[in-house]
């Protein structure tokens, strides 16, 4: 084989696709002498007679007329080994995309890597009915001999050429498929490439779909070696685009990254100017414009259309937009916009690419149809989101997802689309937008009570975070509204969450500010009206933060009752069941958080309104049926609920006592997580379950986790007021009873029978500080004893009664009774007190991952 060097293979690939010497000498910046004497070299070392046979020729292995890229070929790796298997298998492959996403760079590379020789012929200059004409002065073909110019174009391939590529067909697709299928047919050593934003449609086409760049990835690397910058954030707002990426890279120099950011929102504009022999590539708008006036008027008129939408769209979607056109005309055009790489499809959806959509929106707004396209869009969206709401109850997250952005663009514009968003929102589990689409629906609309029912609504999603945001609202609504009773409602609400629930506070409000409010409300409304009498008897329930007064709580509920309103009752019970923990009746409280359960989950867990109150029920029977010592019962109900970060802690207590030690951590940690990553760590199931897993870490002996857990412990409600919770005096003595640790043995125990605002600890917390006492010998322990009993019958707490049948050695009585509840801790303890079953006990508590104190010193 003859060999050449690479400047003579350059000068034979450019006199094969027709140049002059001139012509050759410009492009490779050489003399034009130089240049004929590479020509003379030439026809010396292939034997031909003159300048016309070598133009026929091919440097061996060489595909002529292949451009020469001036950058580093990025990526691609997928597209690349998809597009060799599909050659592999098939002679004619079509690389298909959106203009400007590198299909003609791709054939490039992949032509350069092959050992096959062939021609590239570029089709951008070639009009309709010249295809062959191009391809022929490719390949060297004159026209002189005699028959069709097809025919010569033919037996030149055949004798010698393996790979054509036919390079940006769209505006030519039946003159290219045409010569296409001749030349597959006949010259069987022959395969081609195609690139085109539309396939051929010819027999046995292969497709490769081209799209943009990955974003994470392939697209910062490209814009990286252009621009010698780092812009993850132009990448995705070009979508990974190659041409728009190179183009952006092109301004750093002068606008810097912070300017080109500012800079895409008129992408268009911006990205334009480059110097490039192809005129489509000098700006993203040619290269869009050059597919655009490819359609037909049909096709033109739903592509401006479509420029509308922020996302994803689905077919019902595109028909509302497109004025008056039916479904399956509708469909027609959008699957041949499809085809012809403008409009991307996911599913059963489709999308415009951000850049394509801008393009879409400057002929919209040239068109003069903007106004009556987004109004079509607007109803689509109101009709939407109401469409949505009516199918909460069933499988309607992923449609809401997909149109999410359109929806909240017209959401300014809506009083009727901002509430649907709102409830949509909320029920979604974005609480923070559905909150700002009520405060917007409220001030959107010219009706002031429908204002001040909107305010009503964002509060109640307010105070699932935060009740200084739920009060603003809530005496805003009061002052939209028109009626007195509608303010008064408004206003004895905020009373009643001042003091229902202070946990949500930054800080308490002033008491001055309390009655002021509770006054105001009194003399807006009807006294006479069940609902304000209702809420203000409500409001008066709760005299102090956090607690009730039982006569007040028996007359609201009472007044709840005669509106019938569920949400209403629910909330009075809750203040008539906080009123008799506080009097010790915790099985009365128990019965009436059972009562308040069964209606609460009658509520719909979707309505902002009522939401809270689903939520605050199901915690409350969970508490109180740890309080009881149904552990079974809070079990089953904490994983029943996991609506809200709080929810996801309500397991960790019941696992913790039951001896479920692993389960127990896990739940902690995910709460644990949870909770930070909504910015709020102070709730009080979320503080227990962190004082439970650092019990557990502390009786397992791994002192640096229990220390972590503390200090989270600390990280939410601060060293001075651990002392106020039950929970921890319980842990804290139930620990020190297993150590065998009775340093501080007084004050733990005195702790332990303190008095708690919240009771749900206050049983187990007294049957452990009397454990303890007995243990430490001190001379109030028998005493402590007979109280905390008193307390655990009060309760029928089965938990606190087998530790204090422990306490007075009854051990087989203790023993049934943990065996009872399912406490395998608790069991395995009281087992190393009984010398015939201590191995068993040592067995159980090794199977925890728990080693007693007294085996750790004995090297156990």
């Amino acid at each position: 084989m003859t060999s050449l060097s690479g400047r003579e293979a350059e000068v034979l690939s450019l006199l094969s696709s027709g140049m002059t010497n001139a012509a050759i000498a410009a492009r490779l910046h050489l003399s034009v002498r130089t240049v004929e004497s590479h020509v003379s070299s030439l026809l010396r070392k292939l034997g031909v007679p003159d300048r016309r046979a070598l133009a026929g020729l091919h440097a061996p292995g060489e595909v002529v007329g292949l451009p020469i890229p001036r950058t580093r070929f990025i990526g691609r790796t997928a597209e690349l080994e998809q597009a060799r298997a599909a050659l592999a298998g098939s002679r004619m492959v079509t690389l298909v995309g959106a203009g400007g996403v590198g299909k003609t760079r791709l054939a490039v590379h992949l032509a350069a890597k092959t050992a096959t020789a062939g021609a590239f012929v570029d089709l951008v200059p070639v009009r309709e009915g010249y295809v062959v004409q191009a391809v022929a002065a490719a390949l060297g073909v004159s026209g002189a001999q005699p028959g069709p110019l097809s025919d010569a174009v033919v037996e030149r391939l055949a004798s010698d050429r393996a790979l054509l590529i036919l390079d940006t067909c769209e505006h030519l697709l039946d003159s290219a498929a045409a010569l296409a299928e001749q030349v597959l047919a006949a010259c069987p050593r022959t395969r081609i490439i195609a690139t085109s934003r539309e396939r051929l449609g010819i027999a046995g086409e292969l497709l490769v779909p081209i799209g943009p760049l990955p974003l994470g990835s392939e697209a910062e690397e490209l814009f990286l070696d252009r621009a010698g910058v780092s812009a993850p954030e132009v990448c995705a707002r070009l979508d990974g685009l190659p041409l728009a990426l190179e183009l952006a890279a092109a301004r750093v120099p002068s606008l810097g990254v912070d300017g080109l950011l500012a800079g895409l929102d008129d992408r268009l504009r911006l990205l334009s100017g480059r110097r490039d022999p192809d005129e489509r590539h000098r700006s993203l708008s040619a290269v869009i414009g050059w597919s655009h006036d490819l359609l037909d008027e049909q096709e033109q008129a739903l592509f401006r259309r479509l420029g509308v939408f922020h996302g994803r769209f689905d077919l019902a979607a595109a028909t509302a937009v497109s004025a008056g056109g039916e479904r399956g005309q509708v469909a027609d055009v959008l699957g041949r916009l499809v085809d012809k790489s403008l409009v991307v499809r996911q599913a059963n959806r489709w999308r415009l690419l951000d850049t394509i959509r801008a393009y879409a929106l400057d002929r919209l707004a040239e068109s003069g149809e903007e106004a009556e396209t987004r109004h079509r869009h607007l109803v689509w969206a109101e009709a939407f989101a109401e469409h949505l709401e009516s199918r909460l109850r069933g499988d309607w997250r992923e449609e809401f997802d997909a149109a999410v952005d359109d929806l909240h663009a017209h959401a300014p514009h809506s009083h009727r689309l901002a509430r649907s968003l709102g409830h949509l929102g909320f029920a979604r589990g974005y609480l923070a937008q559905a909150q700002d689409h009520y405060e917007l629906a409220a001030g959107r609309t010219p009706d002031a009570a429908q204002a001040a029912h909107d305010l009503r609504v964002a509060a109640s999603i307010a105070a699932h975070g935060s009740g200084e945001e739920a009060v603003r609202l809530l005496i805003a609504s009061a002052g939209r509204a028109v009626e007195g009773s509608a303010r008064a409602i408004a206003l004895a609400q905020a009373v009643e969450l001042y003091h229902r629930s202070p946990a949500a506070f930054q800080a308490p409000a002033p008491a001055e500010v309390i009655v002021s409010l509770l006054d105001q409300a009194r003399t807006a409304g009807d006294p006479g009206s069940p609902r304000v009498a209702a809420h203000l008897a409500l409001a008066a329930a709760w005299p102090k933060p956090g607690e009730a007064d039982l006569a007040l709580a028996g007359h609201a509920a009472a007044a709840a009752r005669r509106t019938e309103d569920p949400v209403l009752i629910c909330a009075a019970l809750d203040a008539v069941g906080t009123a008799l923990k506080s009097a010790g009746r915790y099985l009365d409280a128990a019965r009436v958080s059972r009562e308040r359960l069964a209606l609460a989950e009658r509520l719909d867990p979707d309505d902002p309104m009522a939401a809270l109150e689903h939520v605050e029920a199901l915690g409350v029977a969970c508490d109180d049926a740890v309080l009881v010592g149904d552990l079974s019962r809070a079990l089953e109900l904490s994983w029943n609920e996991a609506r809200t970060p709080t929810s996801r802690a309500w397991p960790v207590v019941p696992l913790a006592l039951l001896g479920e030690f692993d389960a127990a951590l896990e739940q902690a940690e995910a709460a644990w997580e949870s909770q930070r990553r909504s910015g709020r760590v102070s709730s009080g199931w979320l503080g227990r379950a962190v004082i439970a897993a650092s019990f557990i870490q502390a009786v397992r002996g791994d002192r640096s986790r229990a220390r972590l857990w503390r200090g989270r412990l600390v990280e939410m409600f601060g060293a001075e007021n651990l002392v106020h919770m039950p929970a921890l005096a319980f842990f804290d003595a139930r620990l020190a009873a297993f150590s065998g640790d009775f340093t501080d043995a007084p004050r733990l125990v005195e702790r332990a029978f303190a008095r708690y605002a919240s009771a749900t600890a206050i049983p187990y917390a007294r049957a452990a500080g009397a454990e303890l006492a007995v243990l430490a010998g001190l001379p109030t322990a028998a005493a402590l004893v007979e109280q905390a009993a008193a307390t655990a019958e009060a309760a029928a707490n089965d938990w606190a009664r087998a530790c204090l049948a422990r306490t007075r050695r009854r051990i087989p009585e203790a023993i049934a009774g943990f065996e009872r509840i399912g406490s395998r801790f608790e069991r395995a303890c009281t087992l190393l007190l009984e010398p015939s079953r201590e191995p068993e006990g040592h067995a159980e508590l090794a199977a925890l991952g728990v080693i007693p104190p007294f085996a750790r010193a004995a090297g156990g």
